[in-house]
């Protein structure tokens, strides 16, 4: 059973910084494409940021675009988002996944194997 944690969530003025963290078992990052979604209240659950295995290559929705980075460390089983120029309108619960295929492009069309229990960001105007 894959395990994914996220931590780092809270609450933050607009304008401010938030930098989450997922951490799950050697299996899940040696070999999974990873990445982050949210859930707004009363929204449906939608794409945040993607990245595959190894390399660069990420995937990010237009509304963060230019505004929060994902990144991972395979050695320490961490992967994270940055998030920065925090607006109200990221006000949501934050999902981990992970995608047993390591298409990060296919995560981010919402093909996800696995899902983190969430952590909460609160972004006060």
């Amino acid at each position: 059973q894959v395990r994914l944690l996220e931590s780092g969530g809270g609450l933050v003025q607009a304008g401010g910084s938030l930098n989450l963290s997922c951490t799950g078992s050697e299996r899940t990052f040696s070999n999974y494409a990873m990445g982050w979604f949210r859930q707004a209240p009363g929204k449906e659950r939608e794409f945040v940021a993607s990245l595959r295995v190894v390399g660069d290559q990420t995937f990010y929705s237009d509304s963060v675009k230019g505004r929060f980075t994902i990144s991972r460390d395979n050695s320490k089983n961490i992967m994270a988002l940055q998030m920065n120029s925090l607006r109200p309108e990221d006000t949501a619960v934050y999902y981990c996944a992970a995608r047993t295929s390591g298409s990060a492009y296919e995560l981010s069309r919402g093909s996800v194997s696995y899902w983190g229990k969430g952590t909460l960001v609160i972004v006060s105007s």
